[in-house]
């Protein structure tokens, strides 16, 4: 074979001669036998040469098209010759240092990983493998590795792990070599199965040796060696070993090594990598006890505080913080049951259902303290916030939960009762047969009910002072209002002792006092004591001084508050506990603040800095005071009042707080009750306040929640209401609180309140408050309270609005378990005359089915509805024009029960009542059973409704919008194909959501889904569109935080903000009306048209398979990731890192916080 002529090469241009040297290359990697391998050492020697000198020639080899890349692993493979082979390895070694991952990709595309791990394999079997070899060999499966997703199973069936530890035993002290071995050592371990047999073949302990204390040398090696430790404990079976090798011991005192000498922080990485080694350590029980012994809390906790002032130590702080959360000891929440304190009987217990499930467990058993191991990075949110919060956590998840059968897609309107027993139904719809006949038109033109007799006198409302002596606890009803302590009353100019006020119910052996007329004037009565205490006996002054207390009168700003009248509703409220107080927030009423109220901006580090705080209590033990100032578990006495710490009171109407304890001076634990017959749902709160000092920040936590994110963490606030505000003027209810955070914390929950899963913790929501008033009385909720009394209030007064052109009727559509009633309402025009044709227009009006609150907790849904009530109740001509176009059957409250006595979720059944609509029971669901009879027997008579509306809140998204129900959405989210039979369906179902979108300023279109699920089978949106045959049935889900869009962008919502939305929502029923009408059918069709584009459009937005129109608004919280107890949530799939705003919170932008 001739040698090729080199010599008149030199005037080419290099990237010809680079082609023309591989042509060359290619044609001797041709020949059957290579016998001249000086030829290819030069050809290869002039390759290197070139590519090292030029970086065009670099180019030119990788670009698209061209061969090189395989004539050099063709020759690569085929080769024997040490220096060829050298020179391949320069050449490959210089194409991929630069050109970022592309040029990888490509070497990996062209099956370079296999070449380079057969010729580490062979060269493995030699005596003396060749150290350059080897070096290099090394240095690029380090550049390869990473970028090859399968490189880990590729190195162990190719045999290529034992070689590099063999290589790493044998050269520990030389350090070129090392570096290589321990980088490639570190891509190896990344695989879970090649972790595992490293740790076999003692590579932890060899890691052991190259780490060390501190030293300026060799940090590079010593960083690899960090990382691939790391790797290799992330191996429960690697972290085992190292636990029973005292390894944490070590790591601990080399931590504190470089801690202490790394004056100047140069070494930041190496001191994270350690940090991580220990982190992994501690995913296993075993380790944390190591931890814990080795007295790494302290050590942690002590050179966490000294690199707080450091902003550039972040890393070190965040991850020290979670691995001290992860090690803090398990603890069960200070209660003796986590079953809610207050039991409702039942007419009978179903077997298999929550509330036998619950009281059939042994004393003790809700509340195991787990210590498993099983990490929550694969947690499963059963909590059901609302209505389609259940399942939006994982977007896999949530595709596997769309229902994909056709079958059930499709409406199924078969009557499943007979219809004699729907008759009974007629008679809440007399208006299908109203003839107005009998009487003079005039007189007529309500069937509205008479307003109920008068009163009988009521007991009086009892507001003393806190200087006189107790009355004895006799009867529950009559029971005193909780100890009051203060001053003497002073005058107008002066602030008031709140705290001696309580608005009570009197026995009945008192004297009668006239019923304080509006908010005009407040009684204070000397004569009176609600100090009750505990109890105790004494004597009962008849006579004292009464002081004049001038305070705004409410009634004139609301004109549907009444407090005279919402005292005779509260009288005929029956709660499971016997509530004898009202609230001074619902007797005075809330009237919407004028000034915008913004999503509160983040502070940085505000997390971690309460976090720190609770590890202090561990630290530092001897500094908490762990006083019980409140616990309704003590019954008889559930306030405690020394004069040194706040009161707590949670006993009035959709009251909840259970438990109040004095962890420091100004810092109080809170703990919710549970639904009544549950062990869980605990989200909403409503509690009062008073004894607190003025300009003092007062820390309060939440620290049984069980959500996993909040909006919390995105800007929402609690809400306050101060009494003393409230007597100056300002009677409402105002977002408050500073460095606000919902994370994780130590108390333990027990698997059978997490539904079966074991490792799950509480969630602590921490606030914290600075009181403006002195002997204020403060009372903080979850959202805008909205009793049942003052639904009740509401109605009787949206009675007395109606005019002789509006059809009202109030009826009591049933009991419910706790012996209230659930109205029903009738809304609709009166006929014009008693004419036939007027008559027909009246009775066919289509109907709308709208319902509201059958979570307690959603209290926004009451605003918006209570903005539906009183724009139909109105004199507005596009009211009155609504009323003529449609009769409203409307159920505000379906869960009164649970709203009374202070639920989150649940009714006196312990059961979500928004999953009982398949198959409702009448003893156990009657507000759910009632209404579904009553749509039965709509459809029975063929009067379906047109539109189905029930009106919810939610806890994890911004905005207002709707979920609904669509064949054709369902299935193109998944993976089902359908023929277009199908998937034929009218789009009028996206009709009213447009309009919302167009006319509401808080609605939200593209929040909207119309994917219906098989966890939401059963809940009333899907049910009624399914089997009831309702197109348009919706779920309107109201934010409890605020928009993010829109005319209200960056602002927390409000009543005034949830009223309007219930009156817009009145608007689009119209417009939906004009659109629907047979005279406007034309005009429709073109709508469905619009409407198709826009459906259209929504599909082609869909990215991938896996996106989900349900996601949440927010992705889970970083703070939330860093402080976490679980042992890999930086790899949590629920973090879509993609959908992060930097510029949101300056904690987002260090980037180490997540590595």
């Amino acid at each position: 074979m001739n040698k090729p002529k080199m010599a008149s090469e030199k005037g080419i241009p290099s990237s010809s001669r680079v082609l023309m040297l591989l042509g060359q290359l290619e044609r001797l990697n041709g020949e059957a036998v290579v016998t001249d391998i000086e030829a290819i050492r030069q050809v290869t020697g002039k390759i290197l040469h070139l590519i090292q000198t030029q970086e065009k020639t670099r180019k030119e080899i990788m670009t698209k098209g061209s061969s090189g890349m395989e004539v050099i692993l063709t020759s690569l493979e085929n080769t024997r010759d040490l220096q060829t082979i050298l020179n391949i390895l320069c050449i490959l070694n210089e194409l991929l240092t630069v050109g970022g991952g592309r040029r990888v990709g490509v070497f990996v595309s062209k099956g370079g990983t296999a070449v380079l791990l057969q010729l580490l394999v062979q060269s493995g079997k030699e005596a003396s493998p060749s150290e350059e070899l080897m070096l290099q060999l090394h240095s690029l499966l380090a550049k390869v590795g990473p970028k090859d997703r399968k490189f880990g199973i590729k190195a162990r069936l190719n045999g290529a792990l034992n070689v590099t530890v063999n290589l790493l035993k044998q050269n520990l002290q030389n350090h070129k070599l090392l570096l290589p071995c321990l980088q490639v050592l570190r891509v190896y371990s990344s695989n879970s199965v090649n972790a595992v047999s490293l740790g076999k073949s003692g590579v932890v302990e060899l890691m052991f040796k190259v780490i060390g204390p501190y030293s300026k040398k060799n940090t590079t090696l010593l960083k690899v060696a960090l990382d691939t430790l790391a790797a290799l404990l992330k191996s429960k079976m690697n972290a085992r070993r190292a636990v029973d090798r005292a390894h944490v011991p070590a790591l601990l005192a080399i931590y504190q090594d470089w801690h202490r000498n790394d004056t100047r922080h140069r070494h930041m990485l190496i001191r994270k990598s350690i940090l991580g080694c220990i982190k992994n350590l501690t995913n296993i029980k075993l380790g944390r006890k190591a931890f814990t012994d080795a007295d790494g809390m302290r050590i942690l906790y002590n050179t966490s505080a000294e690199c707080l002032p450091v902003r550039t130590l972040d890393p070190l702080v965040n991850t020290s913080s979670l691995i001290m959360r992860k090690c803090f000891p398990k603890n069960r929440l200070p209660l003796p049951t986590i079953k809610s304190v207050f039991h409702h009987p039942l007419p009978h217990v179903p077997a298999s259902g929550p509330v036998a499930q619950l009281y059939s467990q042994p004393p003790g058993v809700d509340d195991v303290v787990d210590e498993s191991d099983d990490n929550e990075d694969t947690e499963v949110d059963t909590e059901n916030d609302t209505e389609n919060e259940e399942d939006e956590k994982d977007h896999t998840a949530q595709n596997d939960d769309i229902e994909t059968d056709i079958n059930k897609l499709r409406s199924r309107q078969a009557l499943t009762r007979p219809f004699e027993e729907l008759r009974v139904y007629e008679r809440f719809f007399r208006e299908f047969s109203e003839d107005f006949q009998d009487c003079e038109f005039e007189s007529s033109k309500s069937t509205s009910p008479s307003a109920p007799d008068a009163p009988k006198p009521l007991r009086s409302i009892v507001i003393p002072t806190a200087h006189s002596t107790p009355r004895p606890l006799t009867d529950p009803r009559n029971k005193p209002a909780r100890p009051v302590k203060g001053e003497p009353p002073r005058l107008k100019d002066t602030p008031v002792d709140l705290d001696s006020i309580s608005i009570s119910k009197a026995p009945e052996s008192k004297l009668e006092l006239e019923l304080v007329q509006g908010l005009s004037q407040l009684l204070l009565d000397a004569s009176e004591s609600v100090n009750g205490g505990c109890g105790g006996e004494g004597p009962q002054e008849e006579s004292g001084e009464q002081a004049v207390l001038e305070v705004p009168d409410t009634a004139a700003l609301l004109p549907l508050h009444d407090p005279d009248l919402y005292l005779v509703m509260v009288k005929g409220t029956h709660s499971v506990p016997g509530y004898t107080e009202v609230a001074y927030p619902d007797y005075f009423g809330h009237v919407a603040p004028n000034f915008r109220e913004h999503i509160l901006e983040r502070v940085y580090g505000v997390q971690r800095s309460k976090i720190f705080l609770d590890i202090e209590r561990l630290i530092h033990p001897t500094d908490i005071l762990d006083k019980v100032v409140y616990d309704l578990d003590l019954q008889s006495c559930p306030v405690i009042d020394d004069g040194e710490c706040l009161k707590f009171n949670s006993q009035f109407e959709s009251g909840n707080l259970r438990k109040a304890i004095q962890v420091r001076k100004f810092e109080y634990d809170l703990v919710l009750n549970s639904d009544i017959n549950s062990n869980h749902y605990h989200q909403w709160f409503y509690f009062e306040v008073s004894g607190m000092r003025v300009g003092v920040p007062y820390r309060f936590n939440i620290i049984n929640c069980e959500k996993s994110n909040s909006q919390f963490n995105y800007g929402m606030q609690v809400l306050m209401y101060s009494v003393q505000e409230a007597i100056s003027g300002s009677p409402r209810w105002v977002r408050t609180g500073s460095d606000i955070c919902y994370y994780k914390n130590h108390f333990s929950r027990s698997s059978i309140a997490a539904g079966g899963q074991k490792g799950k913790s509480y969630y602590t929501m921490s606030f914290t408050v600075t009181f403006q008033h002195k002997d204020d009385v403060c009372y903080f909720a979850y959202h805008y309270p909205y009793t049942y009394s003052t639904l009740k209030m509401h109605l009787q007064k949206l009675r007395a609005m109606r005019t002789p052109h509006i059809y009202y009727r109030q009826e009591q559509l049933c009991e419910t378990l706790g012996g209230n009633s659930c109205p029903l309402l009738t809304i609709t025009a009166m006929p014009e005359s008693t004419g036939n044709d007027h008559i027909c227009q009246f009775r066919n009006r289509p109907v709308v089915f709208l319902t509201a609150r059958v979570h307690p907790g959603e209290t926004n849904a009451s605003w918006v509805m209570k903005g539906t009530l009183e724009f139909l109740m109105s004199s507005s001509p596009l009211a009155q024009s609504l009323r003529e176009s449609y009769i409203f059957k409307i159920i505000p409250m379906l869960n009164p029960d649970g709203v009374i006595n202070g639920n989150h979720r649940c009714s006196l059944s312990g059961e979500d009542l928004n999953r009982q609509w398949l198959t409702p029971s009448a003893e156990l669901h009657p507000t759910i059973y009632h209404t579904k009879s009553l749509l039965q027997y709509l459809t029975a008579i063929g009067r379906t409704p047109l539109v189905f509306c029930d009106y919810h809140g939610h806890s994890r998204k911004k905005n207002v919008f709707m979920y609904g129900c669509s064949i054709k959405e369902t299935v193109w989210q998944t993976n089902v194909s359908a023929s277009s039979s199908d998937l034929q369906e009218d789009l009028g179902y996206r009709t009213l959501p447009k309009l919302l979108s167009q006319l509401a300023p808080a609605f939200s279109l593209s929040s909207c889904s119309f994917v219906v699920e098989r966890s939401k089978e059963s809940t009333a949106r899907v049910v009624v569109w399914r089997e009831i045959g309702v197109q348009r049935s919706y779920t309107m889900e109201s934010t409890l935080c605020g928009c993010d869009q829109g005319k209200y962008k960056g602002l927390q919502i409000g009543t005034r903000e949830l009223e309007e939305m219930g009156s817009q929502f009145c608007v689009a029923l119209l417009r939906l009306r004009r659109l629907t009408s047979p005279l406007e059918l034309r005009n429709h069709h073109t709508h469905l048209l619009d409407m198709e584009s826009d459906l259209i459009e929504t599909r082609c937005n869909i990215a991938c398979p896996t996106t989900y129109v349900m996601e949440e608004d927010e992705p889970a919280f970083l703070e939330e990731v860093d402080y976490s107890a679980e042992s890999d949530e930086e790899n949590d799939p629920d973090v879509d890192h993609a959908h992060l705003d930097p510029s949101s919170d300056p904690e987002f932008t260090h980037q180490d916080s997540l590595t």
